[in-house]
């Protein structure tokens, strides 16, 4: 953990800073532009898929951080891992953007073929047989590389684009996954992870900043599905599963109540004319509906950043139990 490899951070924070300003600017000019729904006032239309940029500056933070080891460091330990996981990226990212230009409202890809492309971006992961086949004791063998490694990117890749639709949600929940995460194999002796972790973490945090309340560009699932494949592929060959599972505990019950709207209601709120948000529904289906029904009994006119806050604040308190339990 040489100082300088810190270094990979700044050059991905600074990737994605640069980046973004000109895939708005593209994304307008192709029309790839998005309807901002928790806002009163839809005239705007605001640029999407802006997680590509995301993606871009962590490889090229991680393409450094390969560069130090292999020219100034003379290591070369984890390199086919790394590349592993570059790939992973690059193919899962392709799919979010297939999905993403395929629009939303449409239903982007169908369920099946988001299934089998996912799946096949797990693939680098496969042939490296990625992370320990022991769990819980019990040596899977051949099973964990070909059902559990899949199945947990999979889960964690097309899931965490689940609790979003807010400004500034889906990275600040990857700012606060991955740098829990970051933590975790920092302690368990997996410091390559860590900075790999922190290097997506540099380049959400360039994204935050335009994505923000309010967001002058949306992630799109090539974000969200980046984000997700980068905590299952940090779970998986960090050997900390269990932790990391506890921490995705929002998203089990963002799950769960998704499920009770048979996944076709949406996360917004109903905006009002004093900038803030009201309920969309009677019932629950949403972290997000949930949050906004307990701000609503201390003040009356809830604004948007408000109800990310909330969300972000238990993401922190179930980690922070995590990590109690669990180290």
């Amino acid at each position: 953990m040489n100082p300088l490899l810190f270094t990979t951070m700044l050059i991905s924070f600074l990737a994605t800073f640069s980046i973004i300003p000109f895939w708005i600017k593209k994304a307008k000019q192709i029309g790839l532009v998005w309807t901002d729904m928790n806002k009163y006032k839809k005239k705007d239309k605001v640029p999407g898929s802006g997680g590509i940029a995301v993606v871009v500056g962590t490889v090229i933070g991680i393409f450094i951080y390969i560069a130090l080891g292999t020219f100034y460091f003379k290591f070369i330990d984890n390199t086919v891992e790394i590349l592993a996981i570059i790939s992973s990226l690059f193919l899962i990212t392709g799919v979010g953007l297939i999905d993403d230009l395929f629009g939303w409202r449409k239903g982007g890809l169908s369920r099946r073929s988001r299934i089998v492309l996912v799946l096949f971006s797990s693939v680098p992961l496969i042939v490296i047989n990625a992370g320990e086949s022991t769990m819980l004791g019990i040596n899977l063998g051949i099973f964990y590389p070909l059902v559990f490694v899949p199945l947990g990117f999979l889960g964690a890749s097309t899931t965490f684009n689940f609790l979003a639709g807010f400004n500034g949600l889906e990275a600040s929940q990857g700012i606060l996954l991955l740098g829990g995460l970051t933590v975790v194999t920092y302690l368990t002796g997996n410091a390559w992870l860590s900075l790999i972790a922190l290097c997506m973490v540099a380049s959400l945090i360039a994204f935050y900043i335009f994505n923000k309340y309010p967001a002058k560009v949306f992630p799109g699932d090539v974000m969200t599905y980046a984000v997700g494949a980068m905590i299952a592929i940090i779970a998986i060959m960090g050997n900390i599963e269990k932790i990391a599972i506890f921490f995705f505990i929002p998203y089990f019950l963002e799950i769960i109540l998704k499920i009770r709207g048979k996944l076709n209601i949406h996360n917004f709120g109903v905006p009002n004319k004093e900038g803030g948000l009201d309920l969309r529904y009677e019932k629950i289906y949403s972290l997000t509906h949930l949050s906004l029904k307990i701000l609503k009994k201390f003040k009356k006119n809830v604004k948007e950043r408000e109800v990310v806050l909330l969300i972000n604040a238990f993401q922190i308190w179930v980690m922070l139990i995590g990590l109690l339990i669990f180290l």
